[in-house]
Order: C-alpha cells, then structure tokens, then sequence
C-alpha cells in the first residue's frame, strides 16, 4: 500500500500561491451557472416547447455526466502540460455551450449544449481544483474547500439578474449574454494560470500524508478509493437532486412566488432560496475544509453528512412554509457542498500531490455517476404524488455515508498507513517522487 506520515517540504512563495488560488476561485465562480443557475431555465423551457420536466432534466445529467467523467483525462493533460490550455479550452466550450443552449428548439440540440458545456466546466473545475491542491499540500482542505467555494457561491450574485433578463427578454438572451461573458473572463484568466515548480509548501502538522505518489492505476486499486467513491455517489445525489429540482419543487410546494422576509430583506421564496442556498453551498466547503485540517477529514465528513441528513428530514416536514422552505434549504445545502472540498482533499493526502489533478478527478467522476440518478426523482414524484420518498431515500443516503466515514474509511486509511510499501508498482512510484 501506501506510507502516511507527516510531510515537511520547502514552501513556494506565499504571494505567488494565493495569487493562483484566488484566479482559481474566479474562474470557478464564472462556470458556477451551468450548473447552479440550470433551475432557473427548466420552467421557461418547457413553457416553450412543452418537453416535460424530467425530458428537460435529462440535459443536466448530461451536463454533470461530462462534467465530471472526463476530469481524469483533462486532470492528465493538466499534470502533463499546465493548467493554462485545458482552462483555456474550457472558457471556450462554456461560452459556446450555453449559447447553443440559447437557439436550441429540439431536445438533441439541447442536449448537445449540455455536453458541450460539461466538458467545457469539468476542464475549468477539474485543473483549478488540482491546482489548489499542488500549491497548499499544508491546507489541503482549505483550498480545495475555497476554490469549490467559487463554484459553490459563483451563482449567488448572477441568480437575481439571470431572473430579471429571463422575465424581460426570454431565457434565450440569459444563456447568450451570461454565457459569452462567463467564457470570455475564463479564457482570459487561463493565461495567468501556472502549476508549482518547486516541492509542494510547508508541513501539515496535523494529518497523515503519503510519501508515495501514486498514479491512478495504482490508485483505484486500493480499497480506500472505492470507499471514497461510493460516500462520495451516496452524497452527491441528495445535493444534485435539490440543485436541479428547486424550482419544481417550490412549484409543487405552492410557495414558490410567496414573500419571505429575513433581516429585513424580502423576496420570493424561490428566489430567495437560491441566492441564500448558493451563498450557504459556498460557505461550507472553505469552512469544513478548514476544520478537516484541524480535526481531521472522517470526523468532518460525519459531522458535515450528518448534518444534510437532518436538514432533508426536516425539510420534507416543513418545506411546504416558505420561511422554513428558504431556511432548511440553505441548510441542506451548508451539509452538502463540502463534499467538494474533503473528498479531494482526502484524495491528495492519501495517494499524493504530484497526481493530485488527475486522481482527484477520477473520484470527481462519482458526481457523475450520481447525476444518473437525478431524473429518477421525477418518476419518483410523479408515481408517489409527492416529493417525501425522495426526501427520504436522499437522508438516508447521507446518514450512510456519515457512518461510513467513521466505521470504514477511518479504519481503511489508518490501517493503510501502518503498512510499508511492499508491491513493486508502488516502490516505483515511491522512487519517481
């Protein structure tokens, strides 16, 4: 297996480091919409061409399903040749993806943008989170949590104005306009992007971290990964059906155009919900990454899953009140997003920095195979007549995956680390580093 020990290695300069950190988060807060902002579009959509919800919400899963499965091999070209020409060729395919999006009259069509802008998004996601990971080795999860953050809390300031230009001139003009200004400022921002030339910064005081740096083909054949894989599957799916269905579900809720008011600010349920939630899915990644570098990444992860776990119950119970509509939703969403930060984190302590782009988006992949499971919320709802089934399937997927950080992978990793590297692909890897 692997060696976890406490690393200590020669810091890059500070300034230089979070200057990259902080075009990460930009460039992540500009694809932030293709995804977040998605919800929005779905009604107008089927207003026009009466598609149907779940036929319409089959382009987000292509959306995430590209999203994410192709990180590893951008993560490769990334490892290989920079970070500057994958963003790059993101910025390019995120504009065009969601200005194809903007004259699409047929279902293939608007599932064509969908796949065009998830390779363009998993391009920008996939290296900026492998970039955070190689500059802070010793802050792993912070910077991780602070560049998911971007495209956690991207859309929280766009939702309002995306709403505005959707009411006055159609939701074709919010996918021009946002989505040829999303991909210009990412393909800018490419040009400044580099990865560290020098060893990775100072010590994690607090965590266990590998010696080996190992590819993913030794990688995947470690039980650690799959447990990871199948936490990370049980936690997405919960998060995506909420980003994709909020609307529907406010709709269905009849609470959806109510005003609610909090510290003096009164909106529309849904669209208070969705800034609020965008806010709260960013928040938490940079907060439980940082307190993943200070109590460590399972006991965060069983706090974190818990949480979302009990945010769903309750809003299943009391959703249908736009206050606590507004109040549980921000609450799930606090529980979820920082799976985007531990889980990459994770990664890079366990199986190395040097990979840490392409491994980290292989596990990113488990978005993916989550998002498969997102239409299955609609039949659910049509065949049951309500949302609670799955409200409930989701907490209890989040409620297993908590205890699965403590029970499993806890055990896993720290009997991995007890154990010397003894098969010779790793010994090689060990030497290569």
């Amino acid at each position: 297996m692997t060696t976890l020990t406490q690393v200590r290695n020669p810091a890059p300069p500070a300034p230089r480091r979070w200057l990259q950190l902080i075009l990460g988060v930009v460039c992540m807060a500009m694809i932030a919409n293709l995804q977040y902002g998605w919800t929005l579009f779905v009604l107008p959509l089927d207003q026009k061409y009466h598609w149907g919800k779940a036929a319409i919400q089959v382009a987000f899963t292509i959306f995430v399903v590209t999203e994410t499965w192709l990180v590893p091999v951008e993560g490769y070209l990334v490892d290989r040749f920079g970070p500057r020409i994958v963003v790059m060729a993101g910025g390019v395919l995120v504009a065009l993806g969601w200005v194809m999006n903007s004259v699409a009259d047929s279902l293939p069509l608007l599932y064509a943008a969908a796949a065009v802008g998830g390779v363009g998004a998993g391009a920008v996601y996939g290296t900026c989170v492998g970039n955070a990971l190689k500059w802070f080795p010793d802050r792993r999860g912070f910077a991780a949590g602070l560049t998911a953050a971007g495209f956690g809390m991207g859309s929280a300031l766009t939702i309002i104005p995306i709403s505005a230009v959707i009411k006055a001139s159609g939701y074709q003009s919010a996918f021009l306009y946002f989505g040829l200004g999303q991909g210009l400022v990412v393909f800018a921002i490419a040009f400044l992007l580099k990865a560290p030339q020098a060893a990775p910064a100072r010590a994690a005081a607090r965590l266990a971290q590998t010696t080996v740096e190992m590819r993913w083909t030794e990688m995947i054949r470690t039980p650690v990964f799959w447990v990871m894989y199948l936490m990370f599957v049980l936690m997405a799916v919960g998060g995506l059906v909420a980003t994709a269905q909020l609307a529907p579900i406010a709709k269905d809720f009849k609470i959806a155009e109510l005003p609610v008011s909090i510290l003096g600010l009164t909106l529309p349920a849904l669209t208070f919900a969705l800034s609020l939630d965008r806010i709260f899915n960013g928040l938490t990644r940079p907060f439980f990454g940082w307190v993943s570098d200070h109590i460590g990444r399972e006991n965060t992860m069983f706090i974190a899953f818990g949480l979302e776990a009990c945010g769903i119950l309750l809003l299943s119970k009391f959703g249908s009140d736009p206050f606590w509509f507004v109040v549980l939703t921000g609450l799930v969403f606090f529980g979820w997003g920082e799976i985007y930060s531990l889980f990459p984190s994770t990664c890079g302590d366990t199986f190395g920095g040097r990979y840490a782009t392409t491994n980290a988006g292989l596990l990113y992949t488990a978005k993916g195979t989550a998002a498969l499971l997102v239409p299955f919320s609609s039949l659910i709802t049509a065949a049951t007549g309500s949302w609670h089934t799955v409200f409930y399937v989701a907490a209890g997927m989040n409620a297993l995956a908590a205890v699965m950080a403590l029970l499993v992978l806890k055990p896993l990793r720290s009997r991995m680390s007890n154990l010397q590297p003894a098969q010779p692909g790793l010994r090689a890897a060990q030497a290569r580093a």
